[in-house]
């Protein structure tokens, strides 16, 4: 598989997102979760994504079991920051006592004596980014982390962020139906040098066309809660991922290989990381890595799925005053 930068780090062109691999959307089986973790290896996949909010530390101990004996097959990429409130509101937590707590938490789940990629989750508002980028950077300097990044940050965070210690990686949801790092985010990281991690290449699995009832949506699937999932806003949004399937036909592959291979062709510096604990659907986003759309499709998919084309926002509203964009 192709290889990209991030930064100072090389990885694999496309990612292997861990997140769902503990419940998320559903009740995923571990077992699989690790078979899909190895056979991704098989397919040219190193770069594993996780953060310690994912499962509440699950995810980073399955990926722990996943690459037992094989660590240094696989680039591993770990978040901190991003927490619940007592009264389960969204907060995080960016003070340098709590990123070095967090970091060694992280190691002993992940069973590992340094993180490749250590990002800031959530920023933290009440703390100066170059405060926590600083206790971050000590980590670099003592060996349990080699790069850094920043999670869901604006420009001039990512700046700020960026001359306090190098940033290898910005990481923001970007996908078909999500393009709002196009405007200021992309060509920031292009003039810094700085490498961009797509999460939710898929539009949290509505690009591959296999959601298309909210109902069917188990009780506790965190989509049930975003509002491109709900009412008005689901069927206008179905219409977008029917064109996607016409087009997908016209290029021989499947609406989520269309999906990826659309992002792949946007910067050589982003790197998707589509998530699944399947290996069916892990070797079906694996292909998008080698193909290659033609031009008027990609001018047809700027064009139906162009900034806004989406119904409703990416996340309910309390989340989205979190994010630097």
């Amino acid at each position: 598989m192709e290889r990209r930068r991030l930064g100072g780090l090389e990885v694999s062109a496309l990612g292997l997102g861990c997140a769902t691999m503990t419940p998320f959307y559903d009740e995923p089986d571990p077992e699989s979760a690790i078979a899909t973790i190895r056979r991704a290896r098989e397919l040219g996949i190193d770069f594993l994504d996780t953060s310690d909010a994912y499962g509440a530390g699950r995810n980073e101990e399955l990926i722990a079991r996943a690459v037992e004996g094989r660590r240094a097959d696989y680039v591993i990429a770990s978040k901190f920051g991003n927490l619940r409130a007592p009264d389960g509101s969204p907060t995080s937590d960016g003070r340098p006592e709590y990123v070095r707590e967090a970091c060694e938490r992280s190691l002993k789940r992940l069973e590992t004596d340094v993180i490749d990629l250590y990002y800031i989750h959530r920023i933290d508002p009440t703390v100066p980014i170059e405060d926590t980028v600083g206790a971050m950077s000590e980590l670099v300097r003592q060996g349990k982390v080699r790069h850094l990044g920043i999670s869901e940050a604006g420009p001039e965070t990512i700046r700020r962020a960026h001359a306090t210690h190098p940033i290898s990686a910005v990481q923001i949801e970007y996908s078909l139906w999500t393009r709002d790092v196009e405007a200021e985010i992309l060509p920031l990281c292009e003039a810094l040098g700085i490498g961009f991690v797509a999460y939710s290449p898929l539009g949290r699995g509505f690009l591959t066309g296999t959601v298309t009832r909210l109902d069917a949506l188990r009780e506790g699937d965190a989509r049930r809660n975003m509002p491109r999932f709900q009412g008005d806003n689901l069927g206008r949004n179905l219409g977008l991922v029917e064109e996607l399937k016409a087009h997908a036909a016209a290029e021989r592959c499947t609406p989520a290989q269309l999906a990826l291979a659309w992002l792949l062709s946007r910067r050589p510096f982003v790197v998707p990381i589509a998530g699944t604990s399947h290996t069916r659907w892990l070797d079906d986003n694996a292909a998008a890595a080698g193909l290659r759309i033609s031009a008027d499709t990609e001018d047809a998919l700027d064009h139906v799925f162009a900034p806004g084309a989406a119904a409703g926002g990416r996340y309910p509203a309390n989340h989205l005053k979190r994010l630097g964009l």
